[in-house]
């Protein structure tokens, strides 16, 4: 009867209830749109990019996330093609912490039509970086509907990260001119199949570079992050878009992954196709995200630091 009763008051008050967590169909259904044909492998300045980039802005307008700039393209101005950023606003709900910055991102671009032994010339980009992307969409679309961030987020979604990091250079110049007051970025590579043989689900590139990951494993409860040898022998901290952020910024910037170079064969090849992704594992991954995330856009003071 106290349930009830309790349940009634909530309902009274106007509580607002949980945003759903993401299933695999919901991300089945964005990976199914990122890594078609009919994108012909999103490579920055393409028109199949350029229909990636509509498909997001409407997932941004779905859940009425706003443009960060006057529209959510966010032009480049350091490669010779049209290309261009997409980032998204959720202001923060605090009087005082809405004035600080976390930016969530991904890269959304690909390398597009290559050379092949296969028929196939598509490289669709499931793992790298559709998944990414998926994640962060995710992300938004549930901070959009939870609207319970005190800090504000950015969500950007890069282009031209294959072609040298130019579209996070360009945004993170672009952010640094206007004074923005950055706490931390959160980059999302290659989390589209499952580690194997790890006690961990997601490495961290540039592990030791700060306390993100024993923030993150605290906030979650669980070992959600762990150290993996190769990400620092192969310097993948200075290989994905957290580095430009880092260089530009100086605050703790990093990617989390699941790319281990023997749990997928494809990298950068024709075979980078969503029928070798495991959504269930992304579902998992946004889902071991959520409260990692709020966590840290609502902490009263910033935990995460460089060491």
């Amino acid at each position: 009867m106290k349930y009830f009763v309790y349940l009634f008051f909530l309902v009274a008050i106007g509580c607002k209830s949980v945003p759903a967590q993401t299933t695999s169909n919901s991300v089945e259904e964005v990976m199914n749109v990122l890594a078609s044909d009919e994108l012909q492998g999103r490579e920055a300045g393409s028109e199949g990019i350029a229909s990636a980039a509509n498909y997001i802005e409407t997932i941004f307008k779905t859940h009425k996330i706003a443009p960060y700039f006057e529209s959510y393209r966010d032009t480049i101005s350091n490669f010779e093609d049209v290309a261009f950023n997409i980032v998204g606003l959720i202001p923060g709900n605090d009087k005082i912490l809405k004035n600080e910055f976390i930016v969530v991102g991904a890269h959304y671009d690909h390398i597009g039509i290559t050379k092949s032994a296969s028929n196939d010339s598509i490289a669709n980009g499931a793992n790298d970086n559709a998944s990414g992307t998926t994640t962060v969409l995710e992300l938004a679309r549930y901070f959009a509907n939870a609207k319970n961030n005190k800090r504000s987020i950015i969500f950007a979604l890069f282009t031209a990260e294959e072609k040298g990091l130019l579209g996070s250079k360009h945004l993170a110049q672009k952010l640094k001119d206007q004074n923005l007051n950055l706490y931390t970025m959160l980059n999302f590579e290659m989390v589209g199949v499952p580690l194997e043989g790890k006690d961990y689900l997601m490495y961290l590139t540039g592990y030791t570079l700060s306390n993100l990951a024993e923030v993150s494993n605290s906030y979650s409860n669980e070992k959600v992050v762990g150290f993996l040898p190769k990400a620092k022998e192969f310097n993948l901290f200075a290989r994905s878009d957290n580095y430009s952020f880092h260089e530009i910024f100086k605050v703790p910037s990093q990617t989390f992954s699941t790319f281990d170079f023997t749990n997928f064969d494809h990298y950068h090849k024709v075979g980078d196709e969503n029928k070798l992704m495991d959504f269930g594992h992304m579902a998992n991954v946004v889902n071991k995200m959520i409260p990692v995330l709020e966590a840290i856009i609502n902490a009263p003071t910033k935990e995460i630091k460089y060491n």
